[in-house]
């Protein structure tokens, strides 16, 4: 997750591998930096190119479903790695554990 303490300053948006960082008051597609099509969202079929709802309007954010922690593509989570201010942590409320991780990366990409 990323804390209120981001300075806006963009270095995070580009490292991620799953695009899965966007800018405040940006809306979000399943799509952008995956193999998804479609996706159940709530019960309902989705097409992955919907722009859904922005998580924050004053901070980027990160879309906790399309997190992988860069696990399958790096050794560490690169939002973390170039944050200069360090608020790109691990969200303790939605932990995951390696083996989710890379299946989830697998459901994004296809088997990647």
């Amino acid at each position: 997750m990323i804390t209120d303490a981001c300075i806006n300053c963009g270095a995070c948006e580009p490292e991620c591998p799953n695009n899965a960082i966007y800018e405040g008051g940006v809306g979000w597609k399943w799509a952008e930096g995956t193999s998804l099509k479609r996706v159940s969202v709530g019960g309902a079929v989705v097409d992955a190119n919907t722009t859904q709802d922005a998580y924050s309007d004053e901070f980027y954010y990160i879309v906790p479903d399309k997190c992988t922690e860069c696990v399958g593509f790096y050794e560490e989570p690169q939002c973390a790695a170039v944050c200069p201010v360090d608020c790109c942590i691990p969200d303790t409320n939605r932990e995951e554990t390696v083996d989710e991780l890379q299946r989830k990366k697998h459901w994004l990409h296809g088997g990647l």
